[in-house]
């Protein structure tokens, strides 16, 4: 069995050395190859969201960097191990930049499976995952999130076999040691995860206190012309009209610079309340959100005054509960933070429905988003969570499945043939020759 081993840790982390190397031992015993590949130590841009590897050079990332020949061995491999220490109940932005990657190994069109939209394979077979991650010590609630995403992850991945373990830096060595066998022994045996449950996320119990100054941040490569900016956009409009200060920051621009990073740090310092604007990038947050997360979490832990959190997120699957994992995350980060969790709106379809477009400008379809986020805006200027009643009409479908992947199919050929690719949407550019 030939193996590849993703090695997302950071320099000098201790427990993703003693992994890699027990992990290659016990490979070694069992006959199976094993190559490691560093991520940290690769030249791995981040993922634009533009879907060119589907619709300009189908299957191919379009950005020429290591994240090329990484999913050229990922297609060599029998089976692929993802190590990770667990960020907020995912994965470092380490790991995560190159999984983002990996959406040019499916394909554009929808397929259901076990009543859910995801996207079809683009290959027949795909290598079998093993996800490990750890973290200081057992935590329900983070490691739940953490099997969840990687279940997730299983179902828009195609492995034939998926198994999650989790280590833990107060344990011995021996025991470490035996869950990373005791993994490796499920994969040989064709031994699956079951699906994991989600822990319930509760907002924030405190007592009220009125917002003065609130800051979105928009996570979207698209920076302006974005659904996530459209829609955090509104409510921060709304805000406004209820006597709240508001600033936007798109964290994809410029925050490479050590001056921007810095006025970020201040705005986060002054503000009562942040709320994150983002797309659903492959079950989860995308990796320059969580990057910027990560930093988050180290500025705001001595911060004296409360600050609050919501989230809005929108997915390309018609189903909002999708979005389920990548909110647990959000608000497993506001409580590495220290913040005060207020709650979400999920959207799902969020491209198809919005496509950029100010919600003034949607006309019709547009009131139920416009009206959920004026009743979210009341409530988070008030200083308490986001109402049930406006996540209900937030996420409520604007069209039939079946219609929904109907014009999916026809956009998406559509666009290919501005390029000259729609004959070329199904290549398979990793084939694996045998």
């Amino acid at each position: 069995m030939k193996t590849l081993i993703l090695d997302g840790s950071l320099a000098g982390d201790t427990i993703g050395s003693f992994s890699t190397a027990t992990l290659q031992s016990a490979i070694a015993s069992r006959g199976w190859s094993a190559e490691v590949i560093v991520l940290r130590d690769k030249k791995i841009g981040n993922c634009m969201g533009d879907f060119l590897c589907w619709l300009k050079s189908p299957g191919k990332c379009h950005i020429a960097d290591d994240n090329l020949a990484i999913a050229q061995k990922f297609f060599e491999s029998d089976l692929v191990i993802l190590l990770t220490p667990i960020t907020f109940g995912g994965y470092s932005s380490t790991l995560k930049k190159m999984v983002d990657h990996l959406i040019q190994n499916i394909l554009p069109f929808f397929t259901t499976i076990d009543g859910e939209i995801h996207h079809e394979k683009r290959y027949e077979n795909y290598p079998n995952m093993l996800t490990i991650g750890w973290q200081s010590q057992p935590d329900e609630q983070s490691d739940s999130i953490f099997r969840y995403l990687a279940w997730r992850n299983a179902i828009n991945m195609y492995p034939k076999v998926h198994v999650c373990g989790i280590l833990y830096r107060n344990q011995q060595e021996k025991v470490m040691k035996e869950t990373l066998n005791r993994c490796l022994i499920r994969v040989e045996l064709f031994e699956s995860d079951v699906e994991p449950s989600l822990p319930k996320i509760q907002s924030s119990s405190a007592a009220p206190i009125p917002v003065h100054r609130a800051l979105l941040l928009v996570g979207s490569p698209r920076i302006q012309k974005s659904t996530s900016s459209s829609l955090g956009s509104y409510l921060f409009k709304q805000l406004n009209q209820h006597g709240v200060e508001t600033e936007t920051v798109y964290l994809y621009k410029g925050l490479h610079l050590p001056e921007r990073m810095e006025a970020l740090r201040h705005s986060l310092e002054t503000v009562d309340l942040v709320v994150l604007s983002f797309p659903l990038y492959i079950d989860t947050l995308p990796a320059p959100v969580i990057a910027l997360l990560e930093n988050v979490v180290g500025w705001c832990k001595e911060k004296k005054t409360p600050t609050r959190f919501a989230a809005i997120v929108n997915s390309g699957f018609p189903q909002p509960h999708q979005n389920t994992c990548a909110i647990a995350n959000c608000a497993e980060f506001a409580r590495s933070a220290g913040f005060e969790w207020m709650g979400s709106l999920e959207l799902g379809g969020g491209e198809g429905m919005v496509h950029a477009l100010p919600l003034d400008e949607l006309g019709g379809r547009g009131i139920p988003l416009r009206r959920a986020l004026e009743i979210a805006a009341g409530a988070l200027a008030d200083g308490q969570p986001i109402p049930d009643s406006a996540r209900e009409l937030f996420a409520k479908p604007f069209v039939p499945v079946w219609l929904y992947k109907l014009v999916g199919t026809y956009n998406w050929k559509k666009r290919a043939r501005q390029y000259g690719a729609q004959k070329l949407m199904r290549a398979r550019p990793y084939q694996k020759i045998l």
